[in-house]
């Protein structure tokens, strides 16, 4: 990200702490959550190395093309998966998108890690930026009736619905918050 470093932080800040949280659910008992679970962790991460501010750190060169290719092959096992469940269209659309900012930041003139205003396709971007945007506000509505209903007793932390749906929620904002950096 360009800009403050402060924001830049805090994106950095809950990409990690969604990552972390992510890593937590793995241990959950149901392999459809693990699954799930283990390829959020991977944008979390991926997200927050992303949103190291410029002035702070600035990747190798080889830096982009090595994200390009890990969420590239992210994007084949959600293409794949995306067969028997539509949850994993949006796994899909997150690993594209990460794909394509790798790919902008690759090929931006300058700075290896940053670019500014006018870098990538405008189409593209609007409509990655249209779809999180819809993702967030949907997520967010979907969030607020189950958290009034208070969740179950005796849950693990790896299958409380609504903790991984705010986790999705935050991946979410920080994928739109990047996307307007781009």
């Amino acid at each position: 990200m360009h800009g403050p470093a402060s924001p830049g932080w805090l994106l950095v800040a809950l990409c990690a702490a969604t990552g972390a949280y992510c890593l937590l659910r793995m241990r959950s008992s149901v392999e459809e959550q693990r699954r799930a679970a283990g390829g959020e962790a991977l944008m979390g991460f991926g997200m927050a190395a992303m949103a190291v501010p410029a002035t702070v750190f600035t990747p190798p060169s080889w830096t982009w093309p090595l994200y390009a290719a890990v969420f590239g092959a992210a994007a084949l096992r959600a293409l794949w998966a995306a067969r028997s469940s539509p949850h994993h269209v949006h796994h899909l659309v997150g690993t594209a998108a990460m794909v394509y900012m790798a790919v902008v930041m690759a090929g931006s003139p300058g700075s290896p890690h940053h670019v500014h205003g006018g870098a990538g396709v405008p189409l593209l971007t609007g409509a990655l930026l249209l779809y999180f945007i819809s993702y967030v506000l949907h997520s967010g509505a979907r969030l607020v009736p189950v958290a009034a209903a208070g969740g179950g007793a005796g849950v693990g932390w790896g299958d409380r619905p609504e903790l991984a749906r705010a986790c999705r929620l935050s991946m979410g904002i920080g994928m739109v918050t990047m996307l307007l950096t781009l």
